[in-house]
């Protein structure tokens, strides 16, 4: 039986742990540090610049590092010095450059401290759960331009579930069409061909293709003849010289990987094709 005081000591007990003292603290996985990471390095690609990416938990502990081919050898300790100024006093490692240019040099004396455009903490629902410090892009602009990609990976929303209904789809091979464009991810083509077409290459582009009806001929590989661009990464030829020749029909699948000259030589009218772009 539970006596006066110890009803007591147990009701003081409840109220130094209730929910009101404590909080939910988000923490950084290694997962989402490699999400920074990756973000960072293909916005550095898109930028044809180089560069070293660190990310810190919010303790400036190191969780993942990488260093991008041609970047100097000290740009690691530097974007990691970065990344833990930005975690462990909350703010853009830009912001204490500032301030150090300002005057207030004596700062410089601090222990974790890298007051270098670079260093971006890393916020999710309000919280920082650490940082990512970039050093060795082309400028110290671009240096603290990819760290922000790389800090907002983790804020991305999820991808959203898109549907066609049958009318939409009829409607795209009616004419031929571009069903969806995930931007320089995949793209979904509606495929319509009335006649031969142009050898074709994609240099960055996989065409994945399933024949809805019809059939076609369909030349891969080999040289394409008299080729020039069309477009970024697009090339096109008024025929191919060699190659391996394939008669498609309903429910074939073909993958042409991309930078392989591919040329529908002869097709039925209409031919109708679904052609998934990826890279």
């Amino acid at each position: 039986m539970k006596t006066k005081s110890t009803i007591l000591i147990l009701g003081a007990l409840a109220a130094a742990i209730s929910p009101a003292q404590v909080t939910t603290k988000k923490t950084l996985t290694m997962d989402g540090a490699q999400r920074v990471i990756r973000a960072a390095i293909e916005e550095a690609t898109k930028r044809k610049t180089t560069g070293v990416i660190a990310v810190v938990d919010d303790g400036g502990n190191l969780m993942a590092l990488e260093r991008i081919d041609g970047t100097f050898p000290a740009g690691a300790n530097i974007s990691v010095g970065k990344a833990r100024t930005a975690a462990l006093f909350l703010h853009p490692s830009k912001f204490f450059e500032e301030i150090v240019n300002k005057g207030r040099t004596a700062m410089v004396a601090l222990n974790d401290f890298t007051p270098l455009q670079g260093g971006e903490p890393i916020v999710v629902d309000g919280q920082i759960v650490g940082a990512v410090g970039v050093s060795g892009a082309s400028s110290a602009n671009e240096d603290e331009e990819l760290a922000k990609v790389g800090a907002g990976a983790l804020n991305v929303p999820p991808a959203q579930v898109t549907y066609f209904d049958h009318a939409q789809v009829e409607a795209g091979f009616a004419k031929g069409s571009v069903l969806f464009n995930a931007s320089d991810k995949y793209m979904v083509h509606a495929s319509r061909r009335e006649t031969p077409g142009q050898a074709e290459i994609h240099t960055k582009d996989a065409d994945i293709v399933y024949v809805l009806d019809g059939t076609a001929t369909i030349v891969t590989g080999g040289t394409a003849v008299d080729t020039k661009s069309v477009a970024p990464d697009e090339i096109r030829g008024v025929k191919i010289d060699g190659g391996e020749s394939r008669q498609l029909a309903k429910g074939d699948v073909l993958i042409v990987p991309a930078g392989v000259p591919h040329w529908f030589k002869e097709v039925s009218n209409p031919f109708l094709y679904y052609v998934v772009k990826a890279r």
